[in-house]
């Protein structure tokens, strides 16, 4: 039983060595993609400032054309932050997941050898007292 428990918590502690680098890289790198992407999205935007200079002329069906370009970029611009926000959740999961998988395993381990020994404690109990039953039908 303890030797299990020592293998199990081994097991953990090791994974938890072996992967805790990992994510610490995965983070920093990720840390930097988002402000790669952040940089990108404030060029983008300087960008279209500029380009939004000529429409103060007086507008024409030429002019009228181009802002409507430019509301549907307003548009990309947004799904494509939405889009970093969702993938900067789903990195967080995956650290987390990565991090409390071997940790769920290994408690799962842990209970389910404590439940076996209690079964197994239960079992012995029921049959002392059906012996115990049984040696007083025999006195009778």
């Amino acid at each position: 039983m303890k030797a299990k428990l020592l293998n199990v918590l081994t097991v953990c502690v090791v994974t938890l060595a072996v992967l805790s680098p990992e994510l610490v890289v995965f983070g920093i790198v990720w840390e930097r993609h988002l402000e790669l992407v952040k940089s990108q999205n404030l060029a983008c935007e300087v960008n279209k400032t500029s380009t939004d200079t000529p429409a103060l002329a007086p507008q024409t069906e030429g002019t009228h054309s181009s802002q409507n370009s430019i509301q549907s970029s307003d548009r990309n611009v947004v799904y494509q932050m939405l889009t970093v926000a969702e993938q900067y959740k789903f990195a967080t999961i995956l650290q987390w997941f990565f991090l409390l998988t071997p940790i769920c395993v290994g408690l799962g381990i842990l209970f389910y050898d404590r439940y076996l020994v209690y079964r197994a404690a239960v079992l012995k109990e029921q049959v002392e007292m059906l012996e115990r039953l049984w040696q007083q039908s025999i006195e009778q």
